[in-house]
Order: C-alpha cells, then structure tokens, then sequence
C-alpha cells in the first residue's frame, strides 16, 4: 500500500508512555493522539505501525524499519545495552526491505518483501526455506501463514525467522496452500506442554487461511471463504459455541457471517463488526455485533489490546474498553495514560471517535497492551 501521491503519512501515538514506547523523547503519557515528527523516520512516509507490550515498530515505505520502548528482551532489535528507547531508532540489522512488521508483548518480527520472516535477531533452522506470508505476534506465542504447500517442511529456498521471551517452538499446520505455524515459549494450561520442533496439525488440513490473529493466550483466523477458527486456552472451550469445544485444535464460529478482518486482545476476539469475549472476564459470551457508528459505514481495520479495542472505518478511528481508570497491570491505581485516546481514563463501553490534531484520513491502526497507534494520511496534498 502506496501513499496517495502528493500526500504525506504521520504517526500519531497516545497511551502510555513508560519506558519511551510513545516515541516522543520521554516517559510522558498521552491522552490524547500526537504525532510523532517525521525527522525521527528520516522524513520518509510511514506504510504501517505495530504496538506491541511496551514497544513500537514503525515501517516505512521504503521498508526500513524503527523501533522505540522498553527493551529487555531486546525486541528493540538493537544493542543489548540499551534496556529502553525513548526515540525511534533504526533498525540496523534488517539488510533487506521489509514489508510487514508484528510486535508482541515481550518480541518483535517482520517480513522481507522475499516474503522471509526475519530475526531479530534469531534464525529458526528447522523453519529453513518456508515463504511466510503473514505473521502475528502475542503475549507469548506467535503466528505465521505460508504462501505454498509441498511434502515435508522443504517449501523452497526461502527461510523463515522469529524470536520469542524463550527459545521459540512451532507447529505447522497444513492448509492446503497456505500453512498457518504458531510458536509459543510457555505453556499456555496445564493440559499443554512446550514444543520446540514443527508439528503438523491435522485440524485445518485443505484450509485456506488468509488472515491471521494472536490473543493472549488464543489464536484465531479466517479461510478464504470467510469462516472464523479460534484456539487457545479460554478461546473456545468456555465461549459456548456448542461444537467448538477442544481449546487446543482449531474449531470454527459457525455463527459468525462473512468475515474479512479479524483481531485478537488479551481477553476478547473482533471479527469485522462483531467481538466476542472470553467468558470468565463475565462480559460477554456470544458474539455480538458492535453497531454504533458502524451502521452507517463499513469497518475497514480493527485491532485488539489488553483490554481495549480500536477500527477505522470510513478514515476515522473509533475506540472503546478499559480507559485506565483501574489502574495498569501491574501497579493498582496508577493510570494508564489513555490508550483510547479521549483525553481521560475511563472506560467506555461504546465505539467513540478519537480526535486528531488535524483532519486526516486513518489507514492503519494498532492497539498494544495499554498504547495504542495509528497511520494518518493528510488530507490535502
């Protein structure tokens, strides 16, 4: 996706700001969106944003990428020694242009345009020669489609690549043209145990995946004829979708129409204009359609944080869930700096438009765990 020529694309980030994941040269927070300065990107368009735990991965559209927040696992993709970075930095290590970037709670990943999915920085050997599509990244596991299937896990000369809090597993899933891979570092119920080498499952086999999405602790994706498949702990086996009731295969919402976009958070699944949540958070156990402004124009893009949700549709961005007004995760009564972007901390229940500091058209949105991002397009030329 090319800018439209004459037009300029921005960052604008709101949220929290610890450990400088804002990118805006401090640990402030901020309540409402702010774009970053385009010097920090060299003064290139921006093609895509991801926030993941404490960090944010910015794409250019000349397939560099840059990185700002906390780096203590190094999913900054930089120096060791640095723990944080308040300021986006190159990512020096990416030789070859990139084409899509993911970033999860504790790790980041991207994809060349020879469609490899990169380290940063570590190769997975058994995964040699895969052509990866499309990749996710979560809490700890992560999710990638192939492009073509053969016999065995020689699909190519073309490597994929990743890393993880730990040392990284996958499990390849055979979709008859397009292979789904999860990797995960912890074990996720005490009915599952780690893998470290390719398992192929059975499940999805003649499948056609062609969007993908990694929760918390679940996964979920959509085939080409638009049907939804959840898997996880918690994703399906207390949502009380009748059929789908073994968490630890994939098994399809057959009351789900048509779907081309789907996300996951940290307790909750959106597909298009209808989210469903985790029983055990005593929210919501069904699907439901999310109407509101929706009825009106269609929605473009949606993605999922912690606890908070955010879609474009018709270039504006809408935003609802946790605000902050409970505290952050870790530390009860500290605020969490308005990931929702309405300049306070509570919680809303309904989609509500974010305001930016100037008309623009939103093309990309991109919630992390309490910080949340989105790509601007100007309006004029």
């Amino acid at each position: 996706m090319s800018s439209s020529e004459g037009r300029k694309r921005y960052a604008a980030v709101w949220g929290n700001g610890d450990y400088g994941r804002l990118g805006f040269g401090s640990l402030e927070s901020q309540w409402r969106p702010k774009l970053v300065d385009s010097s920090s990107f060299h003064n290139q368009n921006l093609k895509s944003i991801s926030c993941g735990g404490a960090h944010t991965l910015f794409l250019t559209e000349t397939g560099r990428v840059y990185a700002t927040g906390l780096n203590d696992f190094g999913q900054l993709g930089i120096s060791d020694n640095n723990t944080y970075c308040m300021e986006p930095l190159e990512v020096s290590r990416l030789k070859k242009e990139i084409v899509q970037i993911s970033a999860g709670y504790h790790h980041s990943g991207a994809i060349t345009e020879a469609k490899k999915a990169v380290p940063l920085p570590t190769k997975v050997e058994c995964l040699s020669g895969i052509n990866i599509k499309m990749v996710a990244l979560a809490s700890e596991h992560s999710v990638a489609i192939t492009g073509l299937w053969r016999a065995g896990l020689k699909l190519g000369r073309r490597r994929i690549w990743a890393t993880s809090t730990g040392v990284p597993y996958f499990k390849v899933m055979n979709l008859g043209g397009m292979n789904l891979f999860t990797i995960r570092s912890a074990i996720v119920s005490l009915s599952l145990r780690c893998e470290y080498t390719p398992r192929h499952i059975k499940k999805l086999e003649g499948v056609k995946v062609k969007n993908i999405a990694a929760g918390l602790l679940h996964s979920a994706c959509i085939d080409e004829n638009g049907s939804v498949y959840v898997f996880g702990e918690r994703a399906v086996d207390k949502l009380g979708f009748g059929d789908a009731n073994n968490a630890t295969t994939p098994s399809m919402i057959r009351k789900l129409p048509y779907s081309q976009e789907v996300a996951s958070g940290g307790y909750h699944t959106c597909v298009d204009k209808i989210c469903f949540v985790d029983s055990s958070t005593d929210v919501l156990h069904l699907p439901e359609r999310v109407e509101g402004p929706f009825l009106r124009s269609p929605v473009d893009k949606v993605s999922c944080g912690w606890k908070h949700t955010a879609v474009i549709s018709d270039g504006n961005v809408f935003t609802w869930g946790w605000g902050g007004s409970h505290g952050t995760f870790s530390e009860d009564g500290l605020s969490s700096g308005g990931q929702l972007g309405h300049g306070d901390d509570i919680d809303y229940v309904n989609p509500t438009l974010v305001a930016f500091e100037k008309k623009m058209k939103a093309l990309e949105v991109s919630c992390g765990f309490n910080h949340t991002g989105a790509i601007l397009e100007s309006i004029e030329a």
